[in-house]
């Protein structure tokens, strides 16, 4: 093994010649394989590549969690004693909402 990366081939199959394309230029890969730019899925079906979208939006990954909002409140029960829990977790959440309150 010479640990070489070999390049991808195109590995459409060309009926009418039977043969496989084995083209190397331009050559990505698709759900079914690499195909050339001559064999793409759009080529193949007559149709135009697709242009790259716009993408997610900036913040789409920086809006916040309602998840994170909720343990906030369940804290608070929890502290309040309105939700049942064992004592651990009541002594912890009522120190939580005692840190956020400040010091008295």
């Amino acid at each position: 093994m010479s640990g070489e990366v070999q390049a991808p081939v195109c590995g459409h199959w060309v009926g009418a010649e039977s043969r496989y394309c084995r083209a190397v230029d331009g050559v990505r890969l698709f759900l079914p394989g690499y195909a050339c730019p001559a064999h793409t899925p759009s080529a193949l079906a007559d149709r135009p590549e697709p242009q790259p979208g716009p993408g997610y939006p900036a913040a789409a990954w920086t809006t916040p969690s309602p998840i994170s909002d909720s343990r906030v409140h369940d804290a608070r029960a929890v502290a309040s004693g309105k939700r049942r829990s064992n004592p651990q977790a009541y002594r912890a959440a009522q120190a939580a909402v005692s840190e956020q309150r400040g010091p008295r």
